[in-house]
């Protein structure tokens, strides 16, 4: 998996919210948007 670098674009991407509804960079162009992950609960890293 490619590392991002502070400031690059995000790559597009979709996925599903927690109602189960796809969301997409795309369906999220305009608005401000915080991207936050971290490792799964319980795995090394």
């Amino acid at each position: 998996m490619p590392t991002l670098e502070a400031g690059n674009r995000a790559p597009a991407f979709s996925v599903s919210d927690q109602q189960g509804r796809t969301v997409s960079l795309e369906g999220l162009a305009g608005k401000w948007l915080v991207l936050w992950w971290y490792p799964k609960a319980d795995t090394p890293g």
